[in-house]
Formats: C-alpha cells, sequence, structure tokens
C-alpha cells in the first residue's frame, strides 16, 4: 500500500533489490537471527549488486543514488533482515565519514574498496561513557612522533569485528571543546584488540563489539584538519539518522503486510477477522503512522537531494519513524495474538529489531533536543520552508 504520492525512484534498482530480498535476505532472515550469524554472510551477493556503494559517487565506484531511492533502498533490506541493513548503513557511516572529512588520497585509498564491497567500514564514535554526547569521550590521540598515540576504549561498533577499515574519533585537544574533537582511518593489527560479539536483544546478525586502541598513527591517517572531527562527524549522522528512519520504516512496512495478509486469512466465527472493525483501525492506524514517518523522510532526502543542510529534517524523521516503527510492530503483533509471539512467525523479531533503533544515531531525547534547539533559536529553518 502507498498512502502517499512518492517522488521519482530508480525502479530498476529497487526491482533488484527486491528480487535479492525476497530470494536471498527473507529466506535466511530467521536463521541468522536464531543462530546469531553475522550479517557478513550476505556482504559478496551485496557488493555484487553494488549495495554496499549505493551512498557513494560514481567517480569512486558507487552507485551515486539519489536521496529518495536510497531511503527505499534500505528501507526494503530491513524488512527483510534489519540485520543486514544495520550492517549496510553502519558501513556507509564509515564511508561518509569518510567522504566528508578525508582528502583526495585517502578518498582514492578506501572509497573505491568500500563501494564495491571488497572493504568493510566500522564507524567508532560511542565509547562505554560516551554515548549521546560525544564530546564525553576519553579517547585521545596525543602527538607522538610523525603522528599520534590513538589511546582508548569504543563501544557498540558495529561492524568492527569483520571491519578492514574503522573510522576512529578522539581527541586531539582535551581543552578544546568540540574543537578538540578529530577523526583517523585506523586498520586492522597490532594496537587494535577488539572483543567478542555483543549478546543482544535483536538484530542478532548486526554484530556490535567494543574495540581497545592503542597505537600510532601517521598524520596522513587523520581525516581533515586537526579539530574538524566534530564537524565531520555531525555531517555523517545527518544522512545516517536518515538511514535508520529508512530501517524503521522497512520493518514497519513489513509488520503491516503480514498484519493485513493475517487479518485477511484468519477467521473467527466463520468471518476473517478483517472485517472487524476494531482491527480495521488499527490498521488504518499503522497505515498512517507508516505514511506520516515516509512524509518527513521525504522533506529531508528533499533537501539532501538539493544539497542543503537537513539536520533538523533528518531529526524529526529519525525521531517519528523509530517511534512508529515500536507502534506498528506492536501492532502487527497483537492482530496475529499468540501465534504473533511465536518465533515461527517474524512478528516478535520485528519488535526487537525495531527496539534499538530509538537510541542508534542519536537517541530519541537526543533527537528531541535538536529539533528544540532549532524551534527556539532566532530565524530558526523551518521543516516545510516557511
Amino acid at each position: 500500500m502507498s498512502a502517499v504520492t512518492r517522488p521519482p525512484v530508480d525502479e530498476a534498482v529497487l526491482d533488484a533489490i527486491d528480487t535479492f530480498c525476497r530470494e536471498t535476505l527473507e529466506p535466511l532472515a530467521a536463521e541468522v537471527d536464531a543462530k546469531g550469524l553475522f550479517a557478513t554472510c550476505h556482504l559478496p551477493a551485496l557488493a555484487g549488486l553494488g549495495i554496499m556503494g549505493l551512498n557513494l559517487p560514481a567517480e569512486y565506484g558507487g552507485a551515486e543514488l539519489d536521496a529518495f531511492t536510497l531511503f527505499e533502498a534500505i528501507a526494503r533490506i530491513a524488512g527483510a533482515c534489519a540485520s543486514t541493513a544495520s550492517m549496510v548503513t553502519a558501513h556507509f557511516l564509515a564511508a561518509d565519514s569518510i567522504r566528508f572529512g578525508g582528502d583526495e588520497a585517502q578518498k582514492a585509498r578506501y572509497l573505491t574498496g568500500a563501494a564495491s564491497g571488497e572493504r568493510l567500514g566500522a564507524f567508532a564514535l560511542t565509547e562505554p561513557g560516551a554515548g549521546s554526547n560525544p564530546l564525553d569521550m576519553t579517547t585521545l590521540a596525543r602527538r607522538e612522533g610523525d603522528g599520534y598515540r590513538l589511546k582508548g576504549v569504543k563501544h557498540f561498533i558495529s561492524n568492527a569485528g569483520a571491519a578492514d577499515f574503522l573510522v576512529v574519533y578522539a581527541k586531539t585537544d582535551p581543552q578544546a571543546g568540540a574543537k578538540g574533537l578529530s577523526a583517523f582511518v585506523v586498520e586492522p593489527g597490532e594496537g587494535v584488540s577488539v572483543g567478542p560479539a555483543e549478546r543482544t536483544m535483536g538484530l542478532k546478525g548486526g554484530h556490535v563489539f567494543e574495540v581497545a586502541l592503542d597505537l600510532h598513527v601517521v598524520e596522513a591517517s587523520r581525516l581533515g584538519p586537526e579539530g574538524s572531527g566534530f564537524r565531520t562527524a555531525l555531517k555523517t549522522l545527518d544522512p545516517g539518522r536518515l538511514d535508520i528512519a529508512a530501517c524503521a520504516v522497512g520493518i514497519a512496512d513489513a509488520a503491516f503486510a503480514r498484519a493485513c495478509d493475517w487479518a485477511n486469512s484468519r477467521k473467527v466465527g466463520g468471518a476473517p477477522i478483517a472485517e472487524f472493525q476494531g482491527l480495521q483501525w488499527m490498521l488504518a492506524d499503522m497505515a498512517t503512522d507508516i505514511a506520516a514517518a515516509r512524509g518527513l523522510a521525504r522533506l529531508a532526502s528533499e533537501k539532501r537531494a538539493a544539497g542543503e543542510r537537513f539536520s533538523l529534517e533528518a531529526s524529526m524523521a529519525k525521531l517519528y519513524a523509530t517511534e512508529m516503527v515500536a507502534r506498528v510492530a506492536d501492532q502487527a503483533l497483537q492482530i496475529h495474538g499468540g501465534y504473533g509471539y511465536m518465533s515461527d512467525l517474524p512478528l516478535e523479531r520485528y519488535t526487537r529489531d525495531a527496539r534499538v533503533l530509538r537510541i542508534f544515531e542519536g537517541s530519541s531525547e537526543v533527537q528531541r533536543n535538536i529539533i528544540a534547539r532549532y524551534a527556539l533559536a532566532d530565524n530558526a529553518p523551518r521543516p516545510v520552508g516557511r
């Protein structure tokens, strides 16, 4: 069902992704979840379809998708296997950090491999004591010889156990606040210790890890000027938040489709439960919720496509979509009754997978803070262009 008019998208790309989701991702999603298989098992197929470079410019071998098609592509992958979408979007964060903060040599070295899927990236910002506020981080990069001594611990880092490169954020000047943060590209090896995959409630195939760092990095590994890391992180998180909104919409789409099918086929007293008004109202609320989330994402995508800043719109889309999917997944499970609670059907997996989306890339509370700052600022930009 499509309750809103969608902008033009690349139907050929989406058709190919739909086929891949239907033939490869969906049949294995339950096994990936049950066994905790790392979603990198799909990496060769994802690479063959060009999915790992959907966000990157053509000059580096990327697909250079328009913002609207990119959103729908991520949504469809998430609807089939949210763990796979988590791996892919974490890779996008690492690649985008280099795209936005790196020089041409760094882009040439890493982005071509990232686009082809030959090199998997990880985005290492969060720490055990610094999640929502990166300025609380304790990882330091102190001058040492021809570079820096990079030392600290990162936590909940997606893809780190299989990453070919990590973008690590650290303080180069602890006294300078936001201007004291820098980003570095680090490759696995001595001085980079990755712990076992964490045990999580959902996204069991989208593995996250703790990473301990104590190594020397050369100055050429730093992305951009010293002190530019905070700006790079913010610029990277805008598309990242829109990607998480896409994951939420994709899971909600899948849950809603299941609920509609069940309502039409499940009978009580000889009649499909779809004929019950109370259930129809539940489906109506779900459809409206999903359409509203897509509408907010479209506002963000329009600004993204125009090359304008879309921080406010990305926060709104991320906030609404990730809270929306919790409602929709729960209602879809309720419509299935006891069957929805069984792991034989994907409803309980949708519910578990959706939960962390309110935490990823800035919690719902952080998004509200961002939106409020815009609302209270003088000459504040408005999400609908007023």
